[in-house]
């Protein structure tokens, strides 16, 4: 299936994505951004997550819709960027009405990038203004690499970073992906250029190199560098139920699994959320291929985020392009 106009979470109507960083800290704030509340789901796999208001987004919770969904580095500082997008959501009058007031809902997910080599010595919580800069600067137009959320990301011998893709359907109907790679393992094959995800590309969307030799020597990890997590958003256009949302989100996963080697491991927080803003009605057939669609927009939004990754000063691991590009 074709990739959309732009290859992007934003090729998905009804949404806008906006980042911000800081690149002394190495870190920074991905948020993904509904024209109006949309129906949202998640699943976790990983084995050690850090989240906020994931609770809700279960098919059996009161609250049928969200704001936006926030993806962060800074560990568990991080999760206060959800209180900048907040306050801004909140200043354009959005939320689930309670009691007279606009409470906006916005699930959140972070990445642990605090061993990267950035400065972490900060005196307030930098994640909030983070948030509200990152709301405030959204756009269909989604930078790619050592931005925003990816801006501190590594994985086993390499930077990772931001990465977006995107997919239209048979029908018309259009998903994308958006993630921040941070993973314990790799996203390309032992020592070579070559991706896991190479089967899945498109164009030459992150360098062309096709399938590595086989068979593929063993893989890296990270495991004496603490720093972990891949978190996503998938997301469509179809009018979905909270459920199919949560079935599309645990679908996804096995985008992640075909882009990493090792995933979901015990120290990775491994995490997608799923999101459907509702504008196109869902024929059968898209909820057939809703799952597939989502897991290899995926795993190309993996490979994108490692092949377009951007070296700075201080960094732990070189990037894709300084040794293969």
């Amino acid at each position: 299936m074709r990739p959309g106009p732009r290859n992007l979470l934003t090729d998905v109507a009804g949404l806008s994505v906006g980042q911000a960083q800081d690149d002394l800290m190495k870190t920074g704030v991905t948020v993904v951004v509904g024209d109006a509340s949309m129906v949202a789901g998640v699943h976790v796999m990983g084995g050690a997550p850090g989240t906020r208001e994931t609770d809700l987004l279960a098919p059996d919770k009161t609250v049928q819709a969200v704001d936006a969904l926030t993806l962060a580095g800074g560990s568990a500082f991080g999760l206060a960027a959800a209180d900048g997008v907040v306050a801004g959501l909140r200043a354009d009058g959005r939320g689930f009405e309670a009691a007279g007031h606009r409470v906006p809902i916005v699930p959140a997910a972070i990445i642990f990038d605090l061993a990267n080599g950035g400065m972490k010595k900060w005196d307030e919580n930098p994640y909030p203004a983070l948030g509200r800069t990152a709301y405030s600067t959204r756009g269909s137009e989604v930078k790619l690499g050592s931005v925003g959320a990816g801006t501190g990301a590594t994985t086993a011998g390499l930077k990772g970073g931001l990465g977006s893709a995107s997919a239209v359907l048979p029908s018309g109907a259009t998903v994308g992906a958006l993630v921040a790679v941070n993973a314990v393992g790799q996203a390309t094959v032992g020592n070579g250029p070559h991706f896991w995800a190479a089967p899945f590309e498109h164009d030459n969307e992150f360098g062309g190199r096709g399938a590595a030799p086989s068979p593929a020597p063993a893989q890296q990890t990270k495991l004496d560098s603490p720093s972990n997590t891949t978190i996503a958003v998938v997301a469509t256009d179809l009018a979905l139920a909270k459920a199919d949302v949560q079935r599309m989100a645990t679908a996804a996963h096995d985008g992640i699994a075909r882009a990493v080697v090792p995933a979901h491991t015990p120290l990775d927080g491994d995490l997608v959320f799923g999101a459907a803003t509702g504008l196109r009605e869902a024929a059968e057939q898209d909820r057939f291929n809703l799952g597939h669609v989502a897991a290899t927009c995926l795993a190309r939004a993996i490979a994108r985020a490692v092949y377009h990754a951007q070296p700075a000063t201080g960094d732990v691991f070189p990037t894709w392009q300084e040794r293969f590009g």
